[in-house]
């Protein structure tokens, strides 16, 4: 028998005078989950995050936690817990007094708070000797972990994260992205994280959300989304990616400017069919396409010029323009550079099997 969801919303509606935030939003997040919300600016998502830790009311709908409806319940009142992208410390403490903040609150005994600071600072792997120093004295990394072991103090059955990482240096994001899902894991806890970082989303998550104009566009995990998403928007918003746009022919096939359909049987046979008339938008990432030689074949041959070549690190990644001037991306490893020059004429190829239509758009 499957679990009841920690949080569930039912049709939440969220107004500002005339302007709707939210648009009857439906959500289930499971206990110990760690699910992110991902979306442009103005998408819904901190609203959202506001709605659920009780910052703001609900125009429409329902909240649930497990069994009690929470919507009406006042933020200091709900067994949840936030961090903040501003982290919200108190600068005039020490680590050890912001740590214990909440369990002072709570009027628990000072030899207790302490021990229990001392717990977290274990758990965030902070030294001890941390307990005295001043957070004026931290650099941003321990500011964080200290903001996670003040939420963490409070025993929360929920964090909320409005965009903790963003503000901190790339080199000390990817440290903490990967300490968020370690902690995560070491503590059960449920994380539900707000973020427009499509990097952090996927490293970290069980789950990923994707939020447009007050509604979720798709739930799924990272990898469905990445490889299958339901709209041209999805897939444009989940990194690099080549769109063409396609219609279906009298034999189910798929008909395209620009783009030589070779497909070695029925394109049926992979899922890329459609009806005579219907439209749609024909999706492969770039690390799927490849260079081909005049005599190399492919499901999906595209002729095109080379305009562009980005070193990427580890990666090398090409702009091509074709012949129906459209520009698309080609990524390769290091190892795997093509030798080419810009300007000269290239012929691209990729797979059925590598590519995902997404209908109706």
């Amino acid at each position: 028998m499957q679990s009841q969801p920690i949080l569930r919303l039912r049709q939440v509606v969220k107004k500002f005078g005339n302007f709707t935030a939210l648009h009857g939003v439906d959500l289930e997040i499971e206990e110990g989950e760690f699910f992110t919300i991902v979306g442009p600016s103005g998408s819904g998502k901190s609203t959202m995050i506001r709605l659920l830790v009780g910052m703001d009311e609900l125009s429409e709908g329902e909240i649930w936690l497990r069994d009690k409806r929470i919507d009406q319940t006042p933020a200091n009142l709900r067994p949840t817990c936030m961090v903040f992208q501003s982290l919200a410390l108190f600068p005039h403490m020490s680590v050890g007094q912001n740590i214990e903040f909440p369990l002072k609150l709570r009027g628990a005994a000072p030899a207790d708070r302490k021990a229990r600071a001392l717990e977290l600072l274990d758990l965030l792997r902070l030294p001890q000797s941390y307990y005295q120093k001043r957070i004026s004295e931290c650099s941003g990394g321990e500011k964080q972990r200290v903001a996670l072991a003040r939420a963490l103090a409070f025993d929360p059955e929920i964090l909320f994260f409005d965009e903790p990482l963003s503000a901190l240096d790339y080199r000390l994001r990817k440290t903490l992205e990967k300490e968020l899902k370690s902690l995560h894991a070491r503590t059960g806890k449920t994380f539900v994280y707000i973020t427009h970082s499509l990097e952090e989303a996927m490293v970290m998550s069980d789950r990923i959300a994707i939020m447009r104009e007050g509604r979720f566009e798709q739930i799924s995990v990272a990898d469905e989304i990445y490889g299958r998403p339901v709209s041209r928007f999805v897939a444009e918003f989940m990194g690099e990616v080549n769109l063409f746009d396609v219609e279906g022919t009298a034999s189910d096939g798929l008909h395209g400017k620009g783009i030589e359909i070779h497909v070695n049987g029925d394109t049926r046979d992979f899922g890329i069919s459609l009806e005579k008339g219907v439209t749609g938008t024909l999706m492969v990432r770039p690390e799927y396409v490849r260079f081909l030689t005049s005599s190399a074949t492919a499901d999906f041959i595209v002729r095109g010029i080379l305009r562009a070549e980005y070193a990427l690190g580890s990666r090398i990644q090409y702009e091509v323009e074709t012949s129906a001037g459209q520009t698309l991306t080609v990524e390769k490893l290091r190892e795997d550079r093509f030798c080419g020059n810009e300007g000269s004429a290239v012929i691209l190829g990729f797979d059925a099997e590598n590519v995902h239509l997404i209908r109706g758009t």
